[in-house]
């Protein structure tokens, strides 16, 4: 599928299906292309009038036309002209994609109205939209049902001039959603700690960042106890992946993004059970997954900024050798942890790559992981939390995930409820009362960031879909790419 952008005047455009963007609007009072409407025999206003069409946000119509050029009129809601967002021309490309797909429309044409007058942002806006809504995952199929017919193979973005470098951003931070998306979707058994540190050793290859990657002795020498704690019972040998993304002058800023790595979560000997999640915990990798969908958008942007990607990859499993409920570990900036709950292990795993990423220098450190149900229970499955002390980076961040169109909410760093996590035989514990466990599981980790500006986001809810909505279809999200993206670009 090819999307370019074009100046062609809508009435002047023919292909097979031609899409329009209306904010909200009276069908009785409409203003429309006169020129458009009558190349097109006065069936537009005539669509708006009998279908009622208001130009609410997600609403469309379609006809099919009976003869010429285009055979297929989509109409899209764009809602308040106000409130016009880049994701709301995610959302209404996203729509036309599918509607043309499920009609085998092969030419469309679309247009959309900019965002702030900002074609460059709009047309990558839109193209992003389009790419993820049509993207399919049939690896695992063994008769994939995949009409490659049906796709469109042309789109044009109308009215937005020659955008070749926004296009290009566009597929390239598709291409790290994607990654994640399928990264997540994968089973336990095709993604494991091996696999990962495959996929970093891939993405190093072709991308030219460097890669180091810690074996379990490596890890021992660094004191790493409260990571290898979580490893100790797998088969699977635990792989920390350290991959770095460095420009050739002299780096603005130095960033790094940790992202948790647990391939499967049985528990631990707190075992799941059928009906508490462990069927789905393939996905616990989903902060990995994104943290490595971004460094593949980096890598091609290349942008004069020096990012560090860290992934502590393992599986929490049961054997002889797992850690017991009571035990108590070390982390490898000496703290102590009593081990309350087998289940509650991407914190430890992210205690060891958080003293890690603060030893390496840089200015500003995120971790993304899919940590507590009690942040599900808080924002549902859309939201992801986040919490920080430091309100520069949370502001940061915010205005790079509304840009991504990606749904956050600042959490409270409570330190009162750090007194929940007191142990009598240690430092602290891994987990604490069930009231604010979300909450909780955040000031465990600000327990090993000292000095450095830190945030922790909870993609608990929004890593994973089960259904399709606007460009998201089901499976897997890639949820936190953009935002990643947009944040080291910022």
């Amino acid at each position: 599928m090819k999307i370019q952008a074009t100046d062609i005047p809508t009435a002047q455009w023919s292909g097979d299906c031609l899409a329009l963007g209306f904010f909200a609007i009276e069908p009785e009072s409409v203003t429309l292309d006169l020129e458009l409407d009558q190349h097109l025999g006065g069936l537009l206003k005539e669509l708006i009038q009998e279908t009622n069409f208001k130009g609410k946000v997600g609403e469309t119509q379609s006809v099919r036309l009976a003869s010429g050029t285009p055979r297929q009129l989509i109409l899209v809601g764009l809602g308040e002209s106000t409130l016009l967002s880049l994701d709301t021309l995610r959302q209404a490309a996203a729509a036309v994609a599918r509607i043309a797909r499920k009609q085998r429309c092969q030419t469309v044409g679309l247009q959309l109205p900019p965002w702030n007058q900002e074609t460059a942002s709009s047309a990558q806006a839109i193209s992003e939209g389009i790419e993820l809504a049509l993207h399919q995952d049939h690896r695992f199929k063994s008769e994939p049902d995949l009409d490659s017919a049906a796709f469109p193979s042309q789109i044009e973005l109308l009215g937005l001039g020659h955008q070749t470098a926004a296009l290009e951003r566009a597929q390239q931070v598709c291409s790290g959603v994607i990654l994640a998306r399928e990264l997540v979707a994968a089973p336990a058994n095709i993604v494991t700690p091996v696999t990962l540190a495959d996929t970093a050793t891939e993405l190093a290859q072709t991308y030219n960042l460097s890669l180091e990657i810690l074996e379990r002795e490596d890890c021992e020498n660094l004191g790493m106890g409260a990571f290898l704690g979580v490893a100790q019972a797998s088969d699977l040998p635990p792989k920390f992946i350290h991959l770095t993304y460095k420009p050739s002058g002299v780096p603005r800023r130095k960033l790094a993004i940790i992202g948790k790595g647990l391939t499967f979560d049985s528990g631990g000997l707190n075992l799941k059970v059928s009906g508490s999640g462990i069927e789905t915990m393939k996905m616990d990798m989903g902060g990995s997954a994104a943290a490595f969908g971004a460094a593949k958008v980096i890598g091609q942007i290349q942008p004069d900024v020096e990012v560090h990607f860290i992934v502590a990859a393992t599986e929490n499993m049961i054997s002889g050798h797992a850690m017991r409920p009571g035990d108590i570990l070390t982390a490898s900036n000496g703290k102590t942890i009593e081990v309350n709950n087998t289940d509650a292990e991407g914190r430890l795993t992210l205690a060891d790559a958080l003293v890690f990423a603060e030893k390496l220098g840089v200015e500003a450190i995120v971790d993304l992981a899919t940590l507590t149900g009690a942040c599900i229970v808080a924002l549902g499955d859309d939201i992801a939390g986040l919490w920080s002390s430091e309100d520069q980076l949370a502001q940061a961040l915010t205005q790079a995930a509304e840009l991504a169109g990606e749904k956050f909410w600042k959490m409270p760093l409570e330190e009162k409820y750090f007194e929940g996590l007191k142990s009598p035989v240690a430092d602290m514990k891994n987990t604490g009362p069930r009231s604010g466990g979300s909450i909780t599981a955040a000031l465990f980790l600000k327990q090993f960031v000292k000095d450095t500006a830190w945030a922790h986001l909870d993609v608990a809810g929004p890593v994973w879909a089960d259904k399709e909505s606007g460009y998201i279809n089901a499976g897997g999200t890639g949820f936190g790419v953009r935002t990643l993206v947009n944040w080291a670009l910022s």
